[in-house]
């Protein structure tokens, strides 16, 4: 039986830990906070309730995995609902469209019903994607990609120089169709000039495979898995920060800790790397993706009867997520702002004429500094600066024999999904005890 340690109780370090005990190793989880989770989390205050990081996820499959593979089936667990609109796009034209996700069909008409002509030109775009997603699936998110190794066809495709700016400016004349296709990456803090291309299989995974969300929040997604720990023989260690991995003759034999040294034979990152001086020196060239401004609002009487998640396109560009869970005849909002925010976030809202100033009864504000400090680093990942980041990026193997590397600064990325499928492939390279 091999001694694991994960470094990191973020979803990523939660879904490692999980696989890697399931598969008969003797795992510790060392988290610096005081609970688990990370950014899929709740913040709770005078009886409302927000998710603190993703509302929903794509590729629902990925968590059906991680349950299976480490327990008990997700459906005995959690209850995971498709949303039939993934989130409803405003632009500085006055025009909006509501975004489908799980159907071609349903696709099409919506853009068609914003000018004749768009929905076909969007499902075109979407469906050129369906080779780049067979690609990256199965070479890319289900096995570990290794450089040198790889086919060069795959290599080929995964480092191509076209960034998606380019491929939407080429693909759309209307703006508004670029906007839609670029808003993930916008909104995860990157330029678009610096994405590549490929990941334009984002819009191809949401047509396809729709958009899913939790009952009562993304939150209870950390609660379930926190339980699991303890199911799995976990040991968790709370309020313990790991300072650095202990190499040895070559090889990491233990974490440094605050607390002292903890013996290892393997050690996942779920972290950022650039904390851990072993690791520093291997990610020197990445740069972290910035959270956005966040406000939580906690709102009385009557407001707007508003989708899931809105897109209020401009600068600032703002995206309002209206399904926390709030007291009776309340509402639990929360908003977040990329941009040039010279005012009040919520002040800015009210300019897009969603005006609830009035009927704010509980606010908390949190600052891009205010998150990155609470978890120790950006829960937005490595920040896209061209095809190279792929190199740049660890995962799941490290410079670093032993060190394995999880979470959303490792491949596959950020985003839930990623993250899940990150903590899949270590478990693979690591295998059984």
């Amino acid at each position: 039986m091999s001694r694991v340690v994960v470094i990191g109780g973020g979803f990523g370090g939660l879904a490692s830990a999980a696989r890697l005990a399931k598969l008969g190793h003797e795992v510790t989880l060392l988290e610096q906070g005081s609970t688990l989770g990370g950014a899929v989390g709740f913040v709770e205050r005078d009886g409302f309730r927000w998710d603190t990081g993703p509302t929903s996820t794509l590729l629902p499959a990925v968590v059906r995995d991680l349950f299976r593979k480490s327990g008990r089936p997700l459906e005995r667990e959690l209850e995971l609902v498709a949303q039939p609109v993934i989130r409803e796009h405003r632009f500085e034209d006055e025009t909006s469209v509501q975004l489908p996700g799980g159907s071609r069909a349903a696709q099409l008409a919506a853009f068609e019903a914003l000018e004749p002509g768009l929905g076909t030109a969007w499902c075109d775009f979407v469906q050129s994607y369906a080779d780049d997603w067979e690609v990256v699936r199965k070479e890319f998110l289900e096995r570990p990609w290794l450089p040198g190794v790889a086919d060069k066809a795959v290599t080929a495709r995964l480092f191509t120089r076209e960034s998606i700016a380019k491929r939407l400016k080429k693909t759309f004349k209307d703006e508004r169709l670029r906007l839609v296709a670029g808003h993930p990456f916008v909104l995860g803090g990157h330029d678009l000039r610096d994405v590549p291309a490929w990941l334009g299989v984002m819009s191809y995974v949401e047509q396809n495979f729709g958009s899913w969300t939790v009952p009562g929040g993304m939150g209870r997604l950390s609660e379930v898995l926190t339980a699991r720990m303890a199911t799995r023989g976990v040991g968790v260690e709370l309020g313990t920060r790991a300072t650095d991995v202990v190499v040895r003759e070559g090889r990491a034999v233990a974490v440094a800790t605050d607390r002292g040294e903890l013996e290892a034979d393997v050690v996942v990152c779920a972290v950022d790397p650039r904390g851990l001086p072993a690791l520093a020196p291997h990610v020197t060239r990445t740069l972290p993706a910035m959270p956005p401004v966040v406000a939580h609002l906690g709102l009385e009487g009557d407001v707007p009867d508003l989708p899931p998640e809105v897109v209020l396109h401009g600068d600032p560009m703002l995206v309002l997520r209206t399904g926390g869970d709030a007291p009776e005849g309340c509402h639990a909002w929360t908003l977040m702002g990329r941009g040039l925010l010279a005012e009040d976030i919520v002040t800015s809202l009210a300019r897009h004429d969603i005006d609830v100033r009035a009927h704010v009864k509980v606010r908390v504000d949190r600052s891009a500094k205010t998150q990155v400090q609470q978890w120790g680093s950006s829960p937005m990942g490595v920040l896209w600066q061209g095809r190279d980041t792929l190199r740049q990026r660890l995962g799941p193997r490290t410079p670093v024999p032993g060190v394995y590397a999880a979470g959303a600064h490792a491949n596959p990325g950020s985003g839930l999904p990623f993250v899940g499928l990150s903590a899949s492939l270590v478990a693979q390279e690591i295998g059984p005890a």
